[in-house]
């Protein structure tokens, strides 16, 4: 079961870890996927569901895990701070005192103070029920009494529980086309989280620490040879013998030494017990005024300890041995990436915690005499300021030139900082429509659910103060053509940075929330997970595989795989489940394209479900085809895509070089798709010259994916099982048994 699996992960990480605060991260993971099971176990979490939690409405934000899994635990459930509960009179009306403060905000004085919060811009919303009282409050100021009753009504059951209001201060979100990834504050904790690695700072503490006691011991030693220094010559040992002579002030020196190593080892980890430096210690030890507690064998040990170092390194006082000590220790004055992370992370003192950072330079200089004396003039090392460049506020464009948005799923976190203005920008009331927005971003934060049997995922307009705000909705013409800019402009960036990736579900999810701006109605479907799938796919999926075929008709692309000629009206076959209407054409053709990949006897539902999954995709083209014909990008993607197909071919062929898993294999399937879809879009010949020649260091393991590929664009077609005459075959990633691509 997956979830026993994965409490019994994190019970491992939190029995194996030595850093306390890894242990702690993964005690709290215990704590959720304990309250997982229990909860299943007792019935009072039904997994699969848009209300998870037994007597909770859907529009409560809900601890997630892994996987979709609720624990039953409400994010907004948190104990009143003692600024809130200052403001409660005595026998104040409520259960708790979560419900006390909610009360006592629907009062005139509380009513109050979120108008005024409101109005200044000084609330910030973390969570989306932090905006509820301020809805509100809105609603009562301009006369909608009935509507702010019926909210409240709504709102009661869970006053007793949820925080309904928002921390008071200025607001932090960013503001016009700009977007950060994190703020201030999180980027400087994760700074000061860094530490020194083991091995750095045991190498450290060799050349700062008992490199200098070393030297010490070794020149104690020195001082009682009788004659010239033992050396080694030819492997042999050479020169005088010691403990022969003793200086006179070598007793105080000795007991100089014991005093300042015993310090030394109860701060520091011990000597090896065989090394130079634990036999010349011990031999110490045992010497208080001369060497009669030694064997004639122990002497020479000592003897053969001082051989070793001098003809290493260098005699105690030669220069030979100050040349090397002198190099080591500039070494170890180096200031590590943990300190000059400190430093860094200092310089973020000065700008707003829950803000972000209107540019690097302020940060980026080198460190100066009063940050760090011993590291003047050290310059900030570049990936420590592209940790930083995580809090930089700037175009997603910029970011993503950057490297700070590095993925679909980075895009997709960072988008609703824009997408939330322009859906705002259709309120009248500023104030209003800055809670709307901040709402909205705390909205898509939330994780996704488990979810089976067709359901959605909540929507932003089923929160009940958000729906009491809709009739206050105007469609602003501005706001809509903003919000179809940018669409565009954002799914160009989503496929010029990220060719060889299918759209993440949370980037479609807000892609689906710009189309509805823009009133484009555009069919964007959404990666299903092949154990979760019920054997159907609601009516979008024929109308996006309809607008495929017809975009993409004659293209390589469409020979490729074998798209159908058109979807007619007439062959579709429609029936309601799961209060969905469902497409029973495009899930039957899926499953007949599918047998293709159908190599075992008695396949898995999982394996089986992906094969069904895939062909979806591909009828489909997983959004592409929708977004290139509604958002006009047509004239871009032909510039671009000799680039976007080499750079989707080029990191599919590189997978191949690394270990091949079957999540490798599907998304090698996935980028050879995107890179065929680019490729439809120009010329391909120069492109397939390149992939023929990458390819071939991979021997016959990959070659009939690339003999294939070349093939139809030859203008030659698969056959029914996928092949070519010439020994070519069609990729995909799913298949029921062993995959042909597959090392033996």
């Amino acid at each position: 079961m997956y979830a026993t699996g994965r409490l019994q992960h994190a019970l491992e990480r939190a029995l194996v870890a030595d850093d306390p605060a890894v242990r702690r991260r993964a005690a709290v993971r215990v704590d959720a996927w304990r309250n997982v099971l229990e909860g299943m176990a007792s019935g009072r979490l039904t997994i699969g569901s848009r209300t998870p939690v037994a007597d909770t409405p859907v529009w409560v934000t809900l601890e997630v895990v892994t996987g979709g899994f609720a624990t039953g635990r409400y994010v907004a459930e948190s104990p009143p701070s003692a600024d809130e509960l200052a403001r409660l009179p005595e026998n104040a009306p409520g259960e708790t005192d979560r419900e006390r403060v909610n009360l006592w905000y629907l009062g005139d004085e509380g009513l109050a103070e979120l108008g005024q919060a409101m109005r200044t811009g000084r609330c910030r919303v973390d969570l989306p029920e932090e905006s509820a009282l301020l809805v509100v409050a809105w609603l009562l100021e301009h006369g909608h009494f009935a509507a702010a009753l019926d909210l409240v009504a709504e709102l009661r059951p869970l006053m007793h529980r949820l925080r309904l209001t928002p921390t008071f201060g200025p607001s932090s979100a960013p503001v016009g086309a700009v977007v950060r990834r994190q703020s201030v504050d999180q980027v400087r904790a994760q700074l000061r989280q860094a530490k020194v690695p083991p091995q750095i700072a045991a190498m450290q503490e060799t050349l700062k620490v008992w490199n200098p006691l070393y030297d010490r011991l070794v020149a104690l030693w020195c001082d009682t040879v009788d004659g010239d220094l033992p050396e080694l010559v030819s492997g042999r040992v050479s020169g005088g013998w010691p403990c022969r002579v003793w200086p006179d002030d070598w007793v105080e020196r000795r007991r100089q030494w014991l005093d300042d190593y015993a310090t030394a080892a109860e701060l520091h980890h011990a000597r090896q017990p065989k090394s130079n430096f634990a036999r010349l210690q011990s031999a110490l030890e045992r010497c208080p005024v001369d060497s009669s507690a030694l064997t004639g064998r122990e002497v020479g040990w000592i003897r053969r300890a001082l051989a070793n170092t001098v003809s290493a390194h260098g005699a105690p006082g030669s220069e030979t041995r100050a040349v090397l000590r002198t190099a080591q220790y500039g070494v170890a004055a180096r200031p590590t990436y943990a300190t000059l992370a400190h430093v860094l992370s200092t310089r973020l003192d000065r700008f707003p915690r829950d803000g972000g950072l209107p540019a690097l330079d302020p940060i980026a200089g080198d460190v100066d005499g009063a940050e760090l004396p011993a590291a003047a003039g050290v310059a900030m090392p570049p990936h420590l300021l592209a940790k930083a460049a995580r809090a930089l506020e700037a175009p997603i464009g910029e970011l993503v030139d950057r490297g700070v948005i590095g993925s679909g799923e980075v895009l997709a976190e960072v988008l609703p900082q824009v997408t939330s203005q322009l859906l705002a920008a259709n309120i009248a009331d500023p104030a209003l429509a800055s809670v709307y927005a901040q709402t909205y971003a705390a909205f898509r934060r939330r994780r996704s659910l488990l979810l089976q049997n067709l359901e959605h995922q909540v929507r932003f307009d089923e929160l009940p103060w958000i729906s009491a705000v809709a009739p206050y909705r105007d469609r602003s013409q501005k706001a809509t053509r903003a919000a179809a800019q940018t669409l565009r402009e954002t799914a160009a960036v989503a496929l010029g940075a990220f060719p060889q990736t299918i759209l993440p579900n949370p980037l479609v999810r807000e892609f689906r929330a710009l189309v509805s701006q823009a009133g484009l109605g555009l069919p964007l479907v959404e990666e299903v997970a092949a154990d979760i799938f019920m054997g159907t796919f609601t009516a979008k999926w024929r109308e996006a595989a309809s607008v495929a075929s017809r975009v993409l008709s004659g293209t390589l692309y469409a020979r490729y795989y074998d798209l159908p000629a058109a979807w007619p009206a007439a062959e579709q076959r429609s029936r309601i489940r799961w209060r969905k209407l469902t497409s029973d054409d495009f899930a039957d053709l899926c499953r007949h394209r599918a047998q293709e990949a159908h190599t075992a006897q008695t396949p898995g539902y999982v394996a089986q479900n992906g094969t069904v999954l895939e062909q979806s995709q591909i009828l489909t083209s997983h959004n592409l085809a929708v977004l290139v014909e509604a958002l006009d990008l047509s004239d871009w993607l032909r510039e671009v895509a000799p680039e976007l197909a080499d750079r989707s071919f080029t990191w599919a062929i590189q997978r191949q070089t690394q270990p091949v898993s079957l999540a490798a294999l599907k998304n090698t399937a996935y980028a050879w798709r995107q890179g065929i879809f680019f490729l439809s879009y120009t010329d391909p010949t120069a492109v397939l010259a390149k992939l023929r020649e990458q390819a071939g260091v991979l021997g016959p393991r990959f070659a009939p994916a690339v003999t294939g590929l070349i093939d139809i664009a030859a203008g030659h077609r698969f056959d029914t099982t996928g092949r070519t005459p010439r020994g070519g075959r069609r990729l995909l990633g799913w298949t029921t048994g062993p995959h042909w691509c597959s090392p033996a």
